[in-house]
């Protein structure tokens, strides 16, 4: 998977199309990644005797890995990434536009 935490990346397809947002989480097992102001639901909730206030809540859900694309911090472009080894044997995400290190 070469999207992680902290990623800019923007939507491709759907209702939030060309938006883009950072990565909050992933999660590698459904190949889903949680992204800021991306893909709003509203969830009705139910009063609890704890400490959740009931009502409409929205919140943002998942979406596909395959629906976005990953933005390079440095020509600020979509773009696909590839791996590269450095001389000290560390692997780094490096931008096929501007061939620039990502990480």
């Amino acid at each position: 998977m070469k999207i992680r935490k902290g990623d800019t990346v923007v939507v491709r397809i759907g209702k939030n199309r060309s938006v883009r947002g950072k990565v909050e989480r992933v999660f590698k097992k459904d190949e889903r990644i949680l992204v800021t102001g991306v893909n709003i639901i509203t969830k009705h909730v139910k009063a609890s005797q704890g400490m959740r206030q009931a009502g409409r809540i929205q919140q943002e859900a998942p979406i596909h890995i395959s629906n976005v694309t990953l933005v390079c911090d440095k020509c600020n472009n979509p773009t696909r990434s590839n791996i590269k080894f450095l001389e000290d044997g560390k692997k780094v995400r490096v931008c096929q536009k501007c061939k620039e290190a990502i990480d």
